[in-house]
């Protein structure tokens, strides 16, 4: 079973432990950190969407133009254009960047966010309005023909674009959440289905949720599962727990402010989290939990700590689990990008390499049926 991994796309240097030095898009910025990500083994990049930040569609076809190879996944929100509009737009990016787009659709987990551009549907409203949205998607994607749609939250007559992706038959949808609503919708329509990092008994009954929800919708497959997590690693145990301390320091003293203000999470992924944390700090190998704490369960926030042994050793778990997409993010975005490619990706690979050989072994030794 093959391994991904997935970083970030960040368009300026700032992190949730310090501030970034200019602009909020820098394009030099931009390229460098798309350029290190594809110098150092990762398979694609992340390009995040915010109610006030850049434009990731463009900032994505900005360094697909000028980094070869490095893979592509765009996040969306169906509140912010009428799916026949984004399918244009993603069938456009998919051509600009000659087939390394996978489309991250994301219902929203905070109606302040949410109502900052305009959107006041309730959260099962949302996840309602995602699937039909994935479901116009992707008919666009693959229809020559006119077609016509009468749904909960869209209606339209006749339409049929003159763009199409160069992937056949469509680019992959990547969804995330931990709701029930989530694993309905996205058990039915995702390629990909994303996780926060939780501990590995956690991980596995979300895993199973999924699969259930995907079988309830009649699906003969299942989508394939992406681990989100925020390493911190050191040449040595001890550096890497003085390392992952100073990084909560920091976290305190630049997130207090931003947590008064957004108040306790409204979504189940970050309540979950916070759920985590409260049972204590440390879980299996390595994930530790007063970084998601310290930021009151924000996004991807549990960190695996270690040595580069240890972290990879911790993501070859999840990979046993059945993840095969795994996502890090590093507090020093740029550094800590080049220093998990460089130290960490190729001993999850080689681990991976050795259960595949293990298990080709193993289907030679088993005797074959009549």
């Amino acid at each position: 079973m093959p391994v991904e991994f997935l970083g970030i796309g960040g368009t300026n240097d700032g992190s949730e432990t310090s501030p970034r030095s200019g602009a909020s898009f820098d394009k030099q910025y931009a390229l460098r950190l798309a350029r290190a990500h594809q110098e150092y083994g990762w398979d694609r990049v992340l390009f995040a969407h915010g109610s006030g930040s850049p434009d990731p569609a463009q900032v994505a076809a900005y360094v697909a133009t000028r980094v070869e190879d490095l893979q592509i996944l765009l996040a969306h929100r169906p509140n912010v254009s009428y799916p026949t509009y984004a399918l244009k737009t993603f069938a456009t990016l998919d051509q600009i960047s000659d087939g390394r787009l996978t489309v991250h659709f994301i219902t929203g987990g905070n109606d302040r966010e949410q109502g900052r551009e305009g959107d006041v549907l309730t959260k099962d409203e949302r996840y309602s309005r995602t699937r039909e949205y994935i479901q116009i998607v992707k008919e666009g994607w693959t229809s020559r023909e006119p077609f016509d749609h009468e749904g909960e939250h869209y209606s339209f007559k006749d339409f049929v674009s003159d763009v199409f992706p160069v992937q056949q038959p469509r680019p992959r949808v990547s969804f995330g959440g931990s709701s029930e609503a989530a694993y309905a919708a996205g058990g039915a329509e995702a390629d990909i289905y994303c996780l926060w990092g939780e501990p590995l008994a956690e991980t596995a009954q979300q895993i199973a949720s999924v699969k259930q929800a995907a079988s309830r919708a009649g699906r003969s497959d299942v989508p394939k599962f992406q681990v989100a997590f925020r390493p911190i690693i050191a040449p040595t145990e001890e550096l890497a727990w003085e390392k992952a301390h100073r990084i909560l320091d920091d976290l305190h003293r630049v997130g207090a402010n931003r947590r008064r203000l957004s108040g306790p999470p409204q979504n189940a992924g970050s309540q979950r989290l916070l759920g985590v944390a409260a049972k204590g700090e440390r879980h299996d190998r390595a994930l530790w939990t007063p970084t998601a704490a310290a930021t009151g369960g924000a996004g991807n926030s549990t960190a695996l700590v270690g040595t580069p042994e240890t972290v990879a050793e911790a993501l070859l778990d999840y990979y046993d689990l059945g993840v095969e997409i795994l996502s890090a993010r590093g507090y020093d975005i740029l550094d800590d990008a080049i220093d998990f490619g460089r130290h960490v990706i190729p001993l999850v690979r080689e681990g991976v390499a050795e259960r595949d050989r293990q298990r080709a072994a193993r289907a030679r030794l088993s005797p074959v049926a009549p």
